[in-house]
């Protein structure tokens, strides 16, 4: 494996007062009524292609001006565009420095439809207090009773100009995941639902997570995480918030199909996207608390430390690795420096995800992270046989690690198979 194969940094999805009304630059007639948001995605895709922030901008507030609505511009249009940088990057059809430059462009449109004076007007006239809110406001101060803690409603409001918010999120990601874009969409959703949102952005440690937990009253923590080797960390930060008393809500690729590791990790609520998690957060079907629950309850394989080995030694483990690639492989030995370094990254990679698959119990985990892996190296000309050595090499250090082992054996047959 010569080839970078480390999951990409493309967020995968989920106020400057413009004062009067402006035409932007290649719009439809606002009198006629907005476009599909499809046209919308093919224009701003091709800004956004092109590395053009002033295009992309303008296409995002034409779409606002012409009457389709905040949220379906940030999920129906945003969102799918940078859905896409994703998909081409994995396909080789763009480089990293591009797929970054995207996503930043899109974190711009973002932050230029949130600032944007239609905004500003549409929240005078729909931000409201419901029942719905107000029971949520009581449920998390039950939830915090139960965990023998104070939940206070705050009274702070989203903007000058806007009535008072309906109850107070926490928007973060996992610490260690860099993937901020859904969080923000989240962010600004959850806003134009009427909710005070403190977003923390991208890679937040929980013991700063819980500090603002302990200084900002939040009713819900929404917690994102688009990469399964952060689920460990993720499983840790869920009971830590929940211990303060304060619900989590998790989103994000990382808890899998129908998000089947966030009830593993005790999560009390998951969402599929930005959109259903406004819905049940606006419908108050955040669960109570489960009193005297403890993490292992969750994870009783735990118990054989084999994760705990792993994860300990996954410096050796890559070294050992790719040392015994160079010896059974002496082509190795010329490869670039450059090519030394993302060779290393790769098998970094796998160690990370066979170490996340010991800690779910989940096989499935590592066999899709490794077909999908075989995906990328095939896109950029390298044969998905290359990782086969990999597994064997890990299978010899790891031989006397049972479930180890066994995922390994899964994932390469799952290789021969494809």
């Amino acid at each position: 494996m010569s080839q970078h194969t480390a999951p990409d940094h493309t967020d995968h999805t989920g106020d400057v007062d413009h004062t009067g009304d402006t035409d932007h630059a290649g719009g439809p007639d606002q009198a006629a009524g907005p476009h599909p948001p499809a046209v919308y995605v093919a224009q701003l895709w091709d800004a956004v292609a092109a590395g053009n922030e002033y295009a992309a901008t303008d296409i995002v507030l034409t779409a606002l001006d012409a009457g389709l609505p905040a949220e379906d511009v940030l999920l129906e249009v945003i969102a799918p565009v940078q859905a896409k940088v994703g998909a081409e990057w994995a396909a080789n059809r763009i480089n990293v420095a591009q797929e970054h430059t995207a996503t930043a462009i899109n974190d711009r449109a973002v932050a230029a439809l949130a600032q944007h004076s239609a905004i500003r007007r549409s929240d005078v006239g729909t931000l409201r207090h419901t029942a719905a809110q107000q029971e949520t406001a009581r449920r998390a101060a039950r939830y915090a009773a139960g965990h023998a803690v104070t939940c206070t409603v705050p009274t702070a409001r989203t903007r000058p100009d806007a009535p008072a918010a309906r109850g107070r999120i926490t928007v973060a990601c996992v610490d260690g995941e860099w993937h901020a874009l859904p969080a923000r969409i989240l962010s600004e959703v959850l806003k134009l639902r009427g909710w005070q949102v403190d977003y923390l952005g991208a890679q937040v440690p929980t013991p700063h997570l819980i500090s603002h937990l302990h200084r900002s009253a939040t009713h819900v923590v929404a917690l994102s995480s688009s990469i399964a080797t952060r689920l460990p960390t993720a499983h840790a930060t869920i009971t830590a918030c929940q211990a303060t008393g304060v619900p989590v809500l998790v989103g994000g690729a990382a808890f899998g199909p129908e998000g089947r590791y966030a009830r593993l990790l005790g999560a009390d609520a998951w969402a599929p996207d930005a959109r259903a998690a406004a819905d049940l957060l606006d419908a108050d079907r955040l669960p109570g608390p489960l009193h005297g629950h403890q993490p292992m309850d969750d994870l009783p394989h735990l118990a054989d430390q084999e994760y705990t080995m792993v994860a300990r030694t996954h410096a050796e483990l890559v070294k050992a690795t790719f040392t015994g690639l160079e010896e059974r492989y002496p082509a190795m030995r010329t490869y670039t420096d450059r090519q030394r370094e993302h060779t290393a990254e790769d098998l970094a990679q796998i160690v990370s995800f066979l170490a996340s698959a010991l800690y779910t119990d989940d096989p499935e985990l590592f066999t899709g992270f490794l077909l999908w892996t075989a995906g990328i190296l095939e896109a950029r000309g390298v044969p998905a046989a290359s990782l086969h050595p990999t597994l064997d090499l890990l299978g010899e250090e790891l031989r006397d690690f049972p479930r180890a082992t066994r995922l390994l054996s899964l994932a390469a047959d799952a290789l021969m198979s494809r």
